[in-house]
């Protein structure tokens, strides 16, 4: 498939940073075996993932505004146009060495965002979508999986942990969902769950606590590929509310349903 300029400078700049992840990681696989860990190293690799990222979407577009996970938001002389980049998402999946993690690359323009990338080094799988043009996965178009029914539905979230998250309600959204679906997965990486529903992997996917470089290019790949997203209470404020749930239209309409039950319980 033929990308526009833009979505050719964007994957130009994950693969870039993604041959040096893929270094990274085979390198913290042998950490894990000694005695000071892989942590300070994989601080590291992520900031030095975010430089390569910067240097190469500012080289193309030097006006554009940033905003990175590590250096938070630049503005730029373009306001219009802004970067929104996660350099490694899943960062714990790469601590750990569980070849489970991504960089993820959106532009916004005037509040809406028109591409998006999310690839993982690990296996080379690139996900890609342009607004109004489709997603695509290694120039394969993907479309949300078509099932109705949750009792016939494997879904994807994210779980709380230590220090991060509100436990309690996600007790209960576990549970009301768990009682429906026929599983749930919990991946480690939200921009790679998101580009699996839209490639119909996963039937649907929702997630608390999220900042905006974890679904930004998520957001798009979903809708492009033919699917519905909304923040956990049905709305359109995913960024601002900092949840997300998103799948084929039946699917996102149903979690939102329980996620909303869960809170009244």
């Amino acid at each position: 498939m033929l990308h526009s300029a833009l979505l050719n400078v964007m994957v130009g700049a994950a693969r870039k940073a993604g041959r040096a992840l893929k270094r990274d990681f085979g390198e913290v696989e042998h950490l894990q075996v000694s005695l000071k860990g892989p942590a300070n190293f994989v601080t590291a690799a992520d900031r030095k993932a975010e430089e390569t990222l910067k240097a190469e979407l500012m080289r193309a577009r030097p006006g554009y505004g940033f905003l990175g996970e590590e250096g938070g938001l630049q503005a730029g002389s373009d306001a219009s146009h802004t970067w929104i980049v996660d350099p490694l998402d899943g960062t714990t999946n790469f601590l750990h060495g569980i070849p489970q993690f991504a960089i993820s690359i959106a532009l916004e323009r005037e509040g809406t965002i028109v591409a998006g990338v999310v690839y993982n080094p690990a296996n080379d799988e690139l996900f890609v979508a342009e607004r109004g043009k489709g997603a695509f996965m290694d120039g394969q178009r993907l479309r949300v999986a078509g099932r109705r029914r949750l009792a016939d539905a494997v879904i994807a979230c994210g779980l709380p942990h230590l220090g991060r998250g509100d436990l309690a309600l996600f007790r209960k959204e576990f549970a009301v969902v768990q009682e429906k679906v026929a599983g749930l997965r919990r991946f480690g990486a939200a921009s790679l769950d998101l580009a699996w529903v839209a490639a119909g992997r996963f039937d649907a996917f929702w997630e608390r606590d999220l900042s905006p470089w974890d679904m930004a290019a998520g957001i798009l790949m979903i809708r492009e590929a033919g699917g519905f997203v909304s923040d956990c209470d049905g709305g359109d404020a995913m960024l601002a509310r900092r949840s997300i749930v998103g799948g084929n239209e039946t699917m996102q309409r149903e979690i939102v349903g329980l996620l909303k039950a869960a809170g009244r319980s």
